[in-house]
Order: C-alpha cells, then structure tokens, then sequence
C-alpha cells in the first residue's frame, strides 16, 4: 500500500529505508558509512590509489542517469528549504504555495525530494497539476523521496546531484533552511557571482528568517571588502510569494513575457 493511502505499514519500512543511488537497503544491509564518506575520508593508507579510478566510472553514471532522467522535464525551478520543517509550520503551508504558484507560472517544481519544506513544495506542485520532481541523496537520517514526487533520481555523489539542481533549473527559492540550504544557497550565488551561469535569480522567502544573514553580509562582509555591493544584488528578499515567483518569471522571459498574478504583495525587492 502507498505512503498515499495512509498505512501506518508503509510508514514505517519507508522510515527504515536507505537509498544508496538506485538501491534501496534496510535492516542488516544498511552501511556504516556513505558513499561520499568513502570517496572523501582518504586516511589511512594508499587503497584509494588502486579504488578511485574505478569510482570515476560510478559518478559518470549519475550524472548520465540524472541527465537522462531530467533533460525533458521543461522549464524549472529548484526550492530548497529545510528537511526539519514539520507540516503544522507556516514554513510548510508556505512551500505548498510556492509549488502551486511555480506551477501556475508554467515551471516544474525541483526539490531535495525529501521531507519538510521540500516536501510541501512539491505537495503544491502535485496539487496544482504540475510536474513534481525530488532529486534524493545518499544520507543516513533522511527518510528516501517523499510521497509527492512524480519523478525521483536518487544520487550517491552531493556533487552530482548538486549539478542537476542547476543544469535544468531557470532560478532558485529558498525557503528557511540549515548548513545544507546554506550550501546550496551560496553555492548559487558563487556561480552566478563568477559567470559560471547567467540570468539565475536567487530569491529568498522569509525576511525574518534571513534578514539577519544579510545584514550579516553587510555589516561583516562588504565592510571588509571581501564582497562588493553589486554582489548583495545577486539576491532577492520578500515575504510575498507572488513577488518571488514573478522574479523568477521576470529573469527567465522578460517583463513583455511576464504572467500577471493575483494575489500581489508588498514587494520587498533587490538588496542595495
């Protein structure tokens, strides 16, 4: 019986799963350590001499699987949001707004594919009729794809899965998150920063939440010279979902292609 149909089963064999790329292990066949743990922690020995080659064979894999699997899901957006979120906080009715509204413009929606925000994420984009995907990793506390994922790949390599978050998105929402948001966050703004891709909007959701950060970026940061004031331009702070999703469209197809919304906000806007 699916996680849809409620069984309290189901549930509990899902809490217990382990998803090492396309492999799903449980009980005695769950490892002791993951796969980019074993490519990264080289100590001890000259092993990874004779190992490593070998394992470029594995990451070429995932990423022709993520290629694959990804290369006609059309235009997309990737949000990103904290696994911790539970579904009784307004973080969470918020991220099931953001993926119907993503939807409505005409995006497929892309998350981590696991709980909390990216969950309701992808609860939106289910619900509004659109194109639901969850790109999973190899962690030993998550739970696998969450049960409104239409299209899951599920990778071994953060550095793979990181790519496909980028490759097939037109732009970034991110909701309140921890260390792994941050990463994929300011991951984001280095390749924008650097050229690496152009016309990426970044938009931020919540103000309370990250408003400390910036003012960090501000006061720390730019004071120090280590950043410039057009860098803080490279982001978009709002409460307003509309606004973000129309940053988003605005970026990706000009303002003579942008689709009116119906719900507009205070617009918070660009950083200065």
């Amino acid at each position: 019986m699916s996680a849809k149909g409620g069984s309290s089963a189901s549930a509990w064999d899902r809490e217990r799963d382990y998803h090492k790329g396309p492999v799903t292990l449980r009980r005695g066949q769950v490892p002791g350590s993951t796969t980019d743990q074993r490519l990264l922690d080289s100590h001890g020995g000259a092993d990874w001499v004779h190992t490593d080659p070998w394992r470029v064979l594995r990451i070429q894999a995932e990423f022709v699987e993520g290629f694959g699997a990804l290369a006609e899901i059309g235009p997309a957006v990737s949000v990103f949001g904290s696994a911790r979120t539970k579904p009784d906080h307004p973080t969470y009715a918020l991220g099931v707004r953001v993926g119907a509204a993503l939807v409505e413009a005409g995006y497929a929606v892309i998350t981590g594919g696991g709980p909390g925000a990216m969950e309701a994420a992808n609860k939106g984009a289910v619900a509004a009729g659109g194109t639901s995907v969850g790109l999973g990793i190899e962690v030993p506390f998550e739970q696998g794809l969450n049960e409104y994922v239409d299209l899951g790949v599920n990778f071994r390599y953060f550095f793979a899965r990181k790519t496909m978050f980028v490759k097939y998105a037109c732009g970034f929402i991110v909701l309140p998150g921890g260390f792994g948001t941050l990463d994929e966050l300011f991951e984001a703004i280095t390749l924008v920063q650097t050229k690496k891709v152009t016309s990426f909007p970044i938009v931020l959701v919540g103000t309370d939440y990250w408003g400390g950060l910036l003012d960090w970026l501000r006061s720390s940061a730019l004071e120090h010279g280590t950043i410039s004031p057009a860098d803080l331009d490279l982001v978009t702070i709002t409460d307003d979902v509309d606004v973000a999703v129309r940053t988003i469209v605005r970026a990706d197809r000009g303002p003579q292609r942008e689709e009116p919304t119906t719900h507009a906000g205070p617009e918070v806007g660009e950083l200065r």
